[in-house]
């Protein structure tokens, strides 16, 4: 195999431990590798802690100095995170925190994720296991990170707990110091039955106890022993030790929390920052510390300074046994007296492939002369090789998926076995060695989706470079498919950090309370962006979120007639509307937006369970409001799509019915259909679908014939004297990916443009107390691009909620690069949070929106979705 390497992880704020590009950092942003993961870096001068004048640079810092230490204490661990994107405040104005658990969709593809279920949906969580996670957290300002005690393996399934943990929380009354003495106590009775414990000083009021366990017993024994040990330190020291919750016995005395060693909880990590007024750190401490008189919490200096000099009294715990549990299947099957195959390391450290540039971890295929002739798919992850066995072989078309069966996880030093395994053990049969070498992980959710470009060795079986995705069937555990992918484009893969507009991000929540870990009980999802939406308020939802984890919308490129010259393609009408998930089961219809919000309130008379077959599904379309010239009208739909309350819905079904155009199948009952071309789910789709009266139909296709340039140009024509919006085109071999593609264009006719609204302006006459205009732009790095104001197109009630919605955002300097004199001067600036839609007439010399009309609010949307967007006729963007 290939010499291994490690890079060092970023420190941005001394400049010293990450490669950078050879520009200098422009719009306040710094493009910087982090062990070959590429990194955008942003208002890296942000005062996060205002007590201490702590910078966001000096969070990186810290982050990259204890990465070598953090990492392994939560290693494979989905981690849930609390988020101050503004900062923690101070003690008269604390700074907002928001707590996330699902992954942004902004979120690089490359982070290790594990989709874990919950009783009605699926989060996906990222697993902190390199120092390129670690730093993307800090970029996004996730101060805190809380693990529960157990891992997951490849393939997503949560392992026994391999660590035990008591908090101890001192009551009013009580200190530091009377947690360490209950630290000791307890640890005396954890040395009796063979177990070392380690403490972590919190960061915040207590210590955190922490004992290695062996990783046999399940979450809820070793949750009864906890509760068992803190009721002992109870009746044997009742003047000290409280083992009840109830804040009114805590007076004077040490909670022994137990409860965080059940499955459904997190603990804040080792080594992780505090959201408090001060930079504090959960700091492992050594037991002659804690029978210091001068014992303390510590700050990140003082971390980052035990670290440097090599001191982790957090090693003990997070080393655990010597033997990887998810290696355990593997020995199981094996005798190391029989077989040549390897054993003498069941794992060696992570590294990355010799040279420079993006992180290359290693595959091996070999071909397996078994009981039958299979290839054996192996691509190193996190210090094992995840395995698949492919019974047909690598696929070399397109066309044909083969089967990939999930094997157990092999030790690394597999990828050089070559040899006989004997008769009567597991596997007997020749192994050879059929290709190997790096790839490059674009996309990877333990157990459900992995998305790899593998580059092989000269005269390989690959023949060099191809891209793989493994897709879980959803059906038996092991059930995957594999299929042969095109080539990605530049940078595929290699996704960077949101910029500074979105430190926000997506799906985060304000903080409720006390925190839960994956497997808990799910709270509500929050709309994206952090904020209602315009015009509605926060309403919790008391159904269940959908199960959409694994389902994410297929996204269109804008294109041109020229782009349909060659492949063949599908045409269909665009539809002026809202983009819409459906998801059925046995009992229910969801409608789930774009950007995973529930939109089934919303629209009632789609969800009616008779209305759709009766098995499991997973569709796709758009929801469109019909106007009185039989179109499609935006602007109308604006009314339906704001409503959540029953008795409001009930009232705009008679006035504002909508349609649910069908345009493609998923899933169907069991199956999952995505990697199938377009041409074969189409005809899925129209044997799935049933005529519901005025409410559900097909989108049709549009016969573009075989010359497409010109017949397509044809089609364009019509679609604009008809008056629409323009047309979809979709390529018939193509899979359904859930991202954007090029394998699907939209040909716009209409000039419209999505907008970020950053500022307004007074109006005048009746519109005084309402707003005269608002003043848009479109992300360019931190800033917005000013691209004009619009004042006309608003209804009378969208004028009445308007200055609400802004009101509710000020800001005090202004979002954009730069804004004409006269149109600063009496602006209002605005979070640049919400986006909406204008037409136009055409885009201006200076790059400005000629004669802008409001069309309404992208609920759908949010700033990072905005982009200048072409036309297919003769207009132009800037």
């Amino acid at each position: 195999m290939a010499e291994r390497t490690t890079q060092p992880a970023a420190q941005p704020a001394a400049g010293r431990d990450a490669q950078r590009e050879n520009t200098p950092p422009a719009n306040g942003r710094q493009r910087v590798l982090v062990e070959g993961r590429e990194l955008v870096l942003t208002n890296l001068d942000k005062v996060m802690y205002p007590e201490t004048g702590t910078t966001k640079a000096d969070v990186l810092a810290y982050y990259a100095a204890v990465a070598p230490v953090l990492i392994p204490a939560v290693r494979n661990r989905p981690a849930t995170r609390k988020r101050w994107v503004h900062g923690v405040g101070t003690a008269e104005e604390p700074g907002q925190v928001f707590f996330q658990k699902n992954l942004d969709e902004s979120a690089p593809g490359w982070i290790s994720r594990a989709a874990i279920k919950h009783k009605e949906h699926t989060n996906q969580y990222p697993l902190v296991n390199d120092a390129a996670t670690l730093a993307w957290l800090a970029q996004i300002a996730a101060l805190e990170i809380h693990v529960p005690q157990w891992r997951v393996d490849s393939h997503g399934r949560a392992l026994p707990p391999d660590r035990m943990v008591l908090d101890l929380d001192p009551g009013d009354g009580a200190g530091l110091a009377e947690c360490a003495e209950v630290a000791k106590l307890a640890r005396a009775i954890l040395q009796d039955i063979g177990l070392d414990p380690v403490p972590v000083t919190s960061g915040s009021k207590g210590i955190h106890l922490y004992a290695a366990l062996d990783g046999t017993r399940g979450s809820e024994q070793i949750s009864d022993f906890a509760h068992e040990l803190a009721r002992a330190l109870e009746a044997d020291h009742p003047d000290l030790v409280v083992s009840d919750m109830k804040k009114t016995l805590r007076t004077g005395k040490v909670l022994v929390d137990w409860s965080q060693n059940s499955a459904a909880k997190t603990t804040i990590a080792p080594y992780s920052l505090r959201g408090r007024l001060r930079p504090t750190v959960a700091a492992p401490r050594t037991w002659r510390e804690l029978s210091s008189a001068s014992l303390r919490q510590l700050d990140y200096h003082e971390v980052m300074k035990r670290v440097q000099s090599g001191k982790d009294p957090f090693a003990a715990v997070s080393g655990g046994s010597a033997a990887d549990p998810r290696l355990e299947s593997y020995r199981a099957k094996r005798d190391a007296n029989s077989t040549p195959e390897p054993f003498a390391a069941d794992a060696r450290a992570a590294g990355t492939v010799a040279g420079a540039g993006p992180l290359r971890e290693s595959f091996v295929i070999q071909e397996h002369h078994a009981s039958r002739l299979h290839y054996d798919f192996r691509l190193e992850r996190d210090g094992v090789l995840v395995s698949w066995a492919l019974p047909k072989g690598v696929p070399t078309s397109k066309a044909t998926n083969h089967l990939a069966v999930q094997t157990e996880d092999h030790p690394l030093d597999y990828a050089d076995f070559e040899g006989v395994i004997p008769k009567g053990q597991y596997g007997a049969g020749t192994v050879s060695v059929w290709d190997r070498g790096y790839y490059d992980c674009e996309k990877w959710i333990a157990g459900k989706e992995v998305i790899a470009t593998l580059t092989g060795a000269e005269g390989g079986g690959l023949g060099g470079t191809r891209r793989f995705a493994l897709i879980h069937t959803g059906q038996a555990d092991d059930q995957w498919l594999i299929h042969l992918m095109d080539p990605a484009g530049p940078h595929k893969g290699h996704r960077t950090a949101a910029p500074a507009d979105q430190e926000t991000g997506q799906d985060a929540a304000p903080d409720g309370g006390q925190e839960a870990a994956p497997g808990g009980s799910p709270g509500q999802p929050a709309a994206p962006g952090l904020d209602p939406p315009p015009g509605r308020a926060h309403v919790p939802d008391p159904s269940p979120a959908p199960d959409v984890s694994g389902f994410s919308p297929m996204l269109a490129s804008a294109g041109t007639a020229a782009d349909l010259a060659d492949k063949d393609w599908q045409v269909e009408l665009k539809w002026d509307g809202v983009r819409a998930l459906v998801i059925g089961d046995a009992t229910t219809v969801r409608l789930v937006s774009r950007n995973g919000n529930d939109m089934s309130a919303s629209y009632p008379e789609l969800t009616d369970r008779s209305l759709w077959p009766e098995q499991d599904f997973v569709a796709d379309g758009e929801i469109i409001a019909v106007g009185r010239t039989g179109r499609p009208d935006f602007g109308l739909l604006q009314g339906r799509m704001k409503l959540t309350k029953a008795a409001d819905v009930a009232k705009a079904q008679d006035s504002t019915p909508v349609r649910l155009m069908l345009f493609d199948l998923l899933f169907d009952a069991g199956e999952d259909l995505r990697p199938l071309p377009l041409s074969e789910r189409r005809l899925r789709l129209e044997r799935f679908i049933r005529p519901s009266g005025a409410h559900i139909e097909l989108s049709g296709v549009i016969d573009a014939g075989d010359a497409h340039k010109i017949s397509v140009r044809h089609i364009l024509e019509s679609v604009a004297e008809l008056g629409l919006e323009g047309v979809m085109a979709k390529r018939t071999d193509g899979r359904y990916v859930g991202q954007r593609s090029r394998s699907w264009l939209k040909l716009k006719l209409e000039r419209t443009q999505e907008v970020v609204v950053g500022g307004w302006r007074t109006g005048n006459g009746e519109r005084r107390e309402s707003v005269g205009s608002l003043l848009l732009g479109i992300p360019d790095g931190s800033k917005l691009r000013y691209v004009g104001r619009v004042g006309s197109g608003f209804s009378t009630r969208e004028l009445k909620e308007l200055r609400q919605q802004l009101d509710a955002l000020p800001r005090k300097t202004s979002p954009f690069r730069e804004v004409p004199d006269a149109d600063a001067a009496d602006a209002h600036w605005v979070s640049a949070k919400l986006v909406g839609e204008v037409s136009y007439g055409d885009w201006t010399g200076g790059g400005k929106l000629r004669h802008p009309v409001w069309r309404g609010w992208r609920l759908d949307k949010t700033p990072a979705d905005v982009v200048v967007e072409p036309v297919a006729g003769p207009a132009a963007g800037p």
